[in-house]
């Protein structure tokens, strides 16, 4: 298992309509999400910025990745909401939301 911690900034002016669609998020996208073996998925919201953390338990991160970027819900639900989110100026490359080095873990 591989934790990923990721950030992005949210416009403030699209706060709450980030906020309600992911109180209303689209049970097609959550399956996307599982069968794309990711678990223990959480996004947190501090003044202007989306924290992810989520828990990978396959074995190919990078075909996972593809999948989920090839279906057409996953590419209808990220139209509806990347709008509303600014990435980072120091994200790599390729990168949406930024990847972060975990410097700490106690289990």
């Amino acid at each position: 298992m591989q934790r990923y911690g990721q950030v992005i900034k949210v416009k403030p002016d699209q706060i709450e309509n980030y906020k309600y669609h992911h109180k209303n998020s689209w049970p097609e996208i959550n399956a996307m999400i599982k069968e794309c073996n990711i678990q223990n998925y959480s996004i947190y919201l501090k003044d202007d910025f989306l924290f992810s953390y989520f828990e990978y338990v396959g074995s190919d991160y990078d075909s996972d990745m593809a999948k989920m970027a090839a279906d057409k819900k996953t590419q209808e639900w990220w139209d509806l909401v990347k709008p509303y989110q600014t990435p980072l100026k120091t994200k790599q490359p390729g990168e949406w939301w930024a990847d972060m080095e975990e410097v700490y873990h106690l289990d």
